[in-house]
């Protein structure tokens, strides 16, 4: 049975603390942060401890989806932001599909040969006025971003993992960070529904989507809490008007968007009574205790056989990987986006500093 909350650890070494913490029925996941990387060797060996701490199945996840979110990099593959696959094609579609669904192989391999379940990606928003998804995003159309979000979890699930769409119901159109603050997303139903929704809408249509992670923003003319804590957004939006069957993650109950719902112990039943299936509490262990005193034990493995369906089957070694002539032509379009997206950040700081 897997529990509804997954948890992060200190450092590259698991304590005595987190080993007692992963014990408890509740816990059903551990992220990983770049400070519990250091090498490959020393991931595996994490890996391994989590995994044994735990009485029960434990889903291991990583926010690693390439450019400036990328968790492990030191003897991993440098991958590309995902908003420089498009002009890397030659803002050619067929290309940059085939592209992205390479890149999304690549990702997903590496991570998969770790022992890891899942990365948290791939990211569904669109490339608007929001300063912590800008390139995240693969395009600023809807259209664009579907092809190519489409294209993406191909190749995850060809490598074998599943993917998890954020943020829903898009986080692209607001200038704040959710991170820091609660952003309200005030234009009307209509603009929403059609420049973020619909790609939502297409992608769970296009049977892309295993998982989502809702987005800690407000949008006023649907709602008035944020989506993660909405039943609005979870239940009736995607789980009764798209028939959305997969796996709900919260976003970080400890982002400053998601205050609004309370206490700790308050945001983790209201976001897992609004209709997640997981919740997450990263960077504040008081507050991941917190939530383990206090959550009823009607929630602890709540969607445990859901949770299942994200669970690797993969066999993969990195040893295998370096064989592959996939492997080596992928790391090779990795490195050539790589390049030009960091001659292109630089022209760009260089514009910067003349104006």
């Amino acid at each position: 049975m897997i529990g509804s909350l997954m948890l992060d650890l200190q450092g590259p070494e698991i304590s005595q603390e987190e080993k007692e913490l992963l014990a408890h029925p509740a816990v059903g996941g551990v992220i990983y942060f770049t400070r519990n990387y250091h090498d490959k060797a020393q991931l595996k060996e994490l890996v391994r401890q989590s995994r044994a701490a735990s009485k029960n199945p434990l889903l291991l996840a990583v926010d690693h989806e390439g450019g400036r979110v990328q968790r492990f990099r030191p003897e991993f593959t440098l991958l590309p932001a995902m908003g420089q696959i498009w002009p890397g094609a030659g803002q050619d579609l067929a290309l940059a599909s085939q592209y992205a669904t390479e890149i999304a192989w690549l990702m997903a391999v590496e991570v998969l040969a770790q022992d890891i379940d899942i990365s948290f990606a791939p990211v569904a928003d669109i490339w608007g006025v929001c300063d912590v998804i800008r390139n995240r995003a693969f395009h600023s159309e809807p259209a664009k971003v579907v092809a190519l979000v489409n294209a993406f979890a191909k190749g995850m699930h060809q490598a074998g993992m599943k993917t998890t769409g954020k943020h829903f119901p898009g986080h692209g159109s607001v200038k704040e960070d959710s991170h820091l603050e609660l952003p309200y997303d005030r234009r009307s139903r209509e603009e929403i529904e059609q420049l973020d929704l619909t790609v939502f809408r297409q992608l769970q249509q296009l049977g892309a989507l295993d998982a989502v992670m809702p987005a800690h923003v407000v949008y006023p003319a649907f709602c008035d809490k944020a989506a993660g804590f909405s039943t609005y957004w979870l239940q009736q939006v995607l789980r009764t008007e798209m028939k959305f069957d997969g796996v709900v993650f919260s976003d970080d109950l400890g982002m400053k968007g998601a205050h609004q719902a309370g206490s700790y112990q308050q945001r983790a039943e209201a976001a897992l009574s609004a209709g997640c299936d997981m919740i997450l509490v990263c960077n504040d262990r008081a507050g991941a205790i917190e939530v383990l005193d206090t959550l009823p034990q009607q929630y602890w493995q709540h969607s445990s056989t859901r949770l299942s369906r994200l669970k690797h089957q993969a066999h993969l070694t990195d040893a295998v990987l370096s064989q592959s002539p996939r492997y080596q032509a992928a790391v090779e379009l990795a490195a050539k986006l790589k390049a030009v997206e960091i001659e292109a950040s630089a022209s760009s700081a260089g514009i910067v500093e003349r104006s």
